[in-house]
């Protein structure tokens, strides 16, 4: 019986090896085979959807970084409060789409060099009374769930503390934006980047305001996993032509030229 059992424990042991390497080189990414970006498409004007087809910033920008590395590639809309589970177990191969580096996100994302500067912004209704973070005491707030702007939020313990209730979260800044035009919230926190965009876009630039207080400023970076070294550093060398070679501008130019 104990020859066996040790038998059989040996061919359970084989089998999960072989299992975990395969496992492995699923989630590792193979040149050859092509990428999969895993993005939100509502969050112009980085990455959406617009007449049945993705565009914006980061679309363009994925386009001629990966175009030079010869890397075929697809964009695969996600849930965003799923990115990092979908990057991890390999569902996708990257994160791009005004994806913000915090120390949270270091903790199980590899991440690219960073490309943009952005700072999570604080926005009211124009006739709204608040003027500063300390008019929020009391208040209720929305932003998106698991976006960098709830992560701001919720470190600024001091002032998180201070309102009526924790953060109301939405799937995309759409539906932020949405409570707070039907004032079901008293402000939300966004991405200035995206806020400028969708007032500029909207026509609504008189119906909203940008508090001077914010939560600081943060980075944009592509998000790849950790195993992914070999191809972090040839993205990056790439990535650091297209800055340098002033495509990087042209490119962002005619996506942020309107809201400068």
């Amino acid at each position: 019986m104990k020859k066996l059992l040790t038998y059989l424990s040996l061919v359970v042991l084989f089998f999960t090896s072989i299992l975990t390497g395969v496992t492995a080189q699923a989630t590792t990414i193979d040149k050859e085979a092509g990428v999969t970006i895993g993005f939100d498409n509502t969050f112009a004007p980085f990455g959406f959807e617009k007449d049945g087809k993705y565009t914006g910033f980061d679309i363009e920008l994925a386009e001629e970084v990966l175009g030079r590395m010869n890397v075929d590639y697809d964009f695969q809309p996600i849930e965003w409060g799923m990115k990092e589970t979908e990057l991890n177990t390999g569902n996708i191969d990257m994160i791009w789409n005004g994806y913000s580096v915090t120390p949270e996100r270091e903790k199980i994302v590899a991440f690219s060099d960073v490309y943009l500067e952005n700072r999570q912004a604080i926005v009211v209704l124009e006739d709204s009374d608040i003027q500063t973070k300390e008019d929020l005491e009391g208040k209720v707030v929305a932003t998106q769930e698991e976006s960098a702007s709830l992560e701001a939020i919720n470190k600024d313990k001091k002032f998180a503390d201070t309102l009526a209730e924790e953060p109301v979260t939405y799937a995309s800044f759409v539906e932020v934006f949405q409570d707070l035009d039907n004032k079901r919230v008293d402000a939300i926190v966004v991405d200035e980047t995206l806020t400028m965009y969708y007032m500029a876009q909207s026509d609504k630039d008189a119906n909203y305001r940008i508090l001077e207080d914010d939560f600081g400023r943060e980075d944009y970076a592509v998000g790849f996993r950790k195993d992914d070294k070999e191809f972090i550093e040839e993205f990056n060398k790439v990535l650091k032509e297209v800055k340098e070679d002033g495509t990087f501008d042209k490119i962002k130019d005619k996506w942020f030229k309107s809201i400068n």
